[in-house]
């Protein structure tokens, strides 16, 4: 979704904390063709507001509760695919970098560049280009090269799977996942069996260092 001659780009900002929105906001306001329109405190607050309100580009942090910026970019793509997406992180983190690409983000900016970096990230992802900060380019041409990739496979979970998988490693029981989800019980036991055999593992612990590298929660 190009903005033309439709005015400034309209921005989505989804993180868990107000300062930081705030923050970019007002580096974003500052410019003439770019406006925030909308903020999000979760990930599936993002998901809904991208669904109900003219945005042309959604900027995610990363690490959010009950949704994370990855799975709600993957969201995003499946529901709204014209909107644009921009992974924000803390994290220099090859495995980030790269499920955000397959989530569907044309761009991966971190935080503390952000005030540097953003407006070209913004400005790129609305021109079709993707945004790669140094180190992004670096491991793209790694892997291009079939280099110290073998263990990056493809979700093998169904986002319901990786909702509960991401509970549980913040250490939601069982009957909290049921109500967080509104789902029996029963079907989030049956759920994490199937993660379990998917995956191969064993236990909570297993189940929590899986969901840390591969984006899901914050270590």
């Amino acid at each position: 979704m190009q903005t033309g001659d439709r005015g400034p780009t309209r921005i989505l900002l989804a993180d868990d904390h107000a300062l930081v929105r705030r923050g970019l906001r007002l580096i974003l306001d500052a410019e003439p063709d770019l406006t925030v329109v909308a903020e999000a405190a979760d990930g599936a607050e993002a998901v809904r507001e991208c669904a109900t309100t003219d945005i042309d580009l959604a900027v995610l942090d990363i690490a959010m509760p009950r949704m994370t910026g990855i799975q709600a970019a993957r969201e995003i793509s499946r529901r709204t695919p014209s909107v644009r997406i921009l992974i924000l992180s803390m994290y220099d983190n090859e495995q980030y970098f790269f499920e955000s690409l397959k989530a569907g983000a044309c761009g991966y900016v971190l935080k503390s560049v952000a005030d540097r970096d953003l407006l070209d990230a913004c400005r790129g992802a609305m021109r079709g280009e993707p945004y790669l900060y140094p180190g992004a380019v670096t491991a793209l041409i790694r892997e291009y090269l079939g280099r110290d990739f073998e263990n990056l496979p493809d979700s093998i979970l169904t986002p319901r799977e990786e909702e509960i998988i991401k509970l549980v490693a913040e250490g939601y029981s069982s009957k909290q996942i049921a109500e967080t989800l509104t789902i029996s019980v029963k079907t989030v036991d049956r759920h994490r069996a199937n993660i379990l055999g998917k995956l191969g593992m064993r236990d909570r612990l297993e189940l929590t260092k899986y969901a840390i590298r591969v984006g899901l929660v914050e270590p």
